[in-house]
């Protein structure tokens, strides 16, 4: 893809080349942190700069990967909270050492995670693009060249906020649906990527509790919008949910995200997150869940798309259960 070529069609800048300023964006997180919030993270990054200029992003991944394993040894809560969703993933009891592997590599990628997710703002904008590849690209930017956005349906599991930071370095409109009471660290580092990169539209968060509207808005914007289906619970009765059979039990996975998408002509894909060495990561479109261009029974589509995600879900989740997000 043409980067430059695709940034007006696809971030939907003025005429003159700026960013179209938002009258509904959100303040920047930070303003709501506390003073002890900010000051840790700050201290982080006052630890992390340093060391990235020294041992340069190769030397920090390294670093992380070994403050994850110190991590491993010592904290045996989460080791255990760890494990117990291990099992039920796998669906058979893994031996010790298979459980131990995994557990490691959970530790070691969480932290690589929160570490890049701190640092990102200190690179340049083409460094950090170039870390996320998407696969194949040219399924996305058609599905984008629409005009009507796109849906992609992730779950818990992958980085997520790292790869939509990333993708609105790469020129893409990034809106995503989070958890009304998302970490502090999250809101302090997204707050700081606005003020780094202000050329660009800015990363949209939906609170998982607001009005569809604001759903709509972002397609109606043409945004690529993601979330995670397979939520723990639905949250309120008005959610549209369906059940289905997932690592051997009956759950709930939201379908109305689904819904509004195919009403506002969207289509849906799924999307992983893969992690790889040396802080690069990989968004793959598995599948093509829904086309509203051939959709004519929105509940049966609706239906038969949610079964896939779920089928998708079990197989990609059992091959790499250390990217589980959700412990």
């Amino acid at each position: 893809m043409n980067q430059r070529a695709e940034q007006t069609d696809i971030r939907g800048d003025r005429p003159d080349g700026r960013p179209v300023e938002r009258a509904d964006a959100p303040p920047p997180g930070d303003v709501l942190l506390g003073w002890w919030a900010r000051l840790s993270f700050a201290t982080a990054r006052a630890f992390l700069s340093p060391l990235l200029v020294v041992l340069g992003l190769r030397g920090v991944y390294r670093f992380g990967r070994w403050f994850g394993y110190v991590e491993w040894l010592i904290n045996y809560k989460r080791r255990r909270r760890f494990a117990a969703a291990y099992r039920q993933v796998r669906g058979v009891e893994p031996t010790d050492a298979q459980r131990r592997a995994a557990t490691r590599a959970f530790f070691a990628q969480s932290r690589c995670d929160k570490l890049l997710y701190l640092i990102v703002d200190r690179l340049s904008r083409e460094r950090a693009a170039g870390l996320l590849r998407v696969e194949p690209q040219g399924l996305l930017d058609d599905a984008a060249a629409r005009g009507r956005g796109v849906y992609v349906a992730l779950s818990h599991h992958g980085a997520h906020h790292v790869c939509a930071m990333l993708m609105v370095l790469k020129g893409y409109k990034v809106a995503g649906v989070r958890d009304p009471r998302e970490g502090a660290l999250r809101r302090y580092v997204r707050s700081r990527f606005n003020r780094r990169y202000p050329e660009f539209t800015r990363l949209r968060m939906i609170s998982s509790d607001a009005y569809p509207r604001d759903i709509y808005r972002c397609f109606q914007e043409g945004y690529l919008l993601g979330s995670a289906l397979d939520v723990s619970r639905v949250r309120r009765s008005n959610q549209r949910a369906e059940t289905v059979t997932i690592f051997g039990e009956e759950r709930e996975f939201l379908t109305g995200p689904l819904r509004v998408a195919l009403r506002c002509g969207a289509p849906v894909m799924q999307g992983f997150i893969h992690s790889e060495p040396d802080f690069r990561y990989r968004l793959e479109i598995v599948d093509t869940l829904l086309d509203p261009n051939v959709v004519t029974d929105e509940a049966e589509a609706v239906d038969r798309a949610i079964r896939r995600y779920a089928a998708n879900v079990e197989r990609y989740v059992r091959a790499t259960p250390s990217w589980i997000t959700r412990i």
